[in-house]
């Protein structure tokens, strides 16, 4: 994939906003954003279009990453969700070692896999909805993949060439509505409106190194609530791609959402619900940190 290109390894790929506009960008170490898109006009000003762009899309923004031009400034720009409508988001549920200890529960022996809609998405800082009909709102931290190109029947040792990079995600949850309602069906405990923050960047495979050995670890209002590494997973990014492509093909934008570790609110004595107010840190080493707050929704 493009990140591999030379001149265009070691990237942190940003969606922001400079006034009104929102466009793609790639982000330095700094904080400073290079307004690519300013840069050349044709590169896409999304990320999914990006990752749909293919070689010529990806060769213009080697040439503008190469040029150094239009830098802004960390506090220039806010940073949004590092991508926007992706066609899936597929989760992997109990798949860290110490997240099944946890429960009492076996670890998988197959992935366990489900879906959240991308329309639940939204930007760092922007508020988690908590609405009236949901008492047992949860957190989750998670590592998540991002793909780059098509995949369908993909082997185990192939796998990263699928991949674009990595971000931070928080896998909200109403357990209430996952675990007690809905005939016992995940979905809408997982996908209400603002379930999904994500970011702050995309970071590619070569900045991120072994994926399956970073700290991972939730805050909520300061205080660490899960604390663990992404080497308890269960299931890794290649074994992951193998299972699903087996029958679903992945495309460029596809999100997949690895799993949280242990410390939920749902497993805790008594358990700890997310109240309006509530502030939600969100880190992964080498990608950032993501920060949204509760907001009580009205009926």
């Amino acid at each position: 994939f493009f990140f591999l290109l030379p001149g265009v390894s070691k990237m942190r790929f940003v969606q922001f906003k400079q006034g009104e506009q929102a466009r793609f960008g790639v982000q330095q170490a700094d904080g400073s954003v290079l307004d690519v898109c300013t840069t050349d006009a044709s590169i896409p000003t999304n990320t999914l279009e990006v990752l749909r762009g293919g070689d010529a899309v990806q060769e213009k923004i080697k040439q503008a990453v190469a040029s150094g031009q239009n830098k802004l400034n960390a506090d220039q720009v806010t940073l949004l969700a590092p991508i926007h409508d992706s066609q899936k988001i597929i989760c992997i549920g109990m798949n860290y070692v110490d997240h099944c200890t946890e429960q009492n529960m076996p670890v998988p022996t197959e992935p366990v896999v489900f879906s959240k809609f991308a329309s639940c998405i939204i930007n760092p800082g922007e508020p988690i909805l908590l609405a009236p009909e949901v008492k047992k709102l949860d957190f989750e931290v998670e590592l998540a993949i991002v793909i780059g190109k098509t995949a369908k029947r993909v082997k185990k040792e192939d796998a990263m060439q699928y991949v674009a990079g990595y971000t931070v995600a928080h896998d909200v949850s109403a357990r209430d509505w996952q675990l007690e309602k809905n005939g016992g069906q995940w979905l809408l405990g997982k996908t209400c409106d603002s379930y999904a923050p994500v970011g702050p960047a995309i970071v590619s495979t070569d900045e991120i190194g072994d994926p399956h050995k970073l700290a991972i670890k939730c805050r909520l209002n300061g205080e660490t609530v899960q604390d663990s590494n992404t080497e308890q997973l269960v299931f890794k990014t290649e074994a992951i791609i193998e299972w699903i492509t087996k029958l679903v093909t992945l495309v460029p934008g596809d999100l997949i959402f690895t799993g949280t570790p242990p410390g939920v609110g749902c497993f805790r004595k008594p358990p700890l619900w997310l109240k309006d107010g509530d502030v939600v840190e969100c880190e992964v080493e080498k990608i950032g940190v993501i920060s949204n707050k509760v907001s009580a929704e009205a009926e």
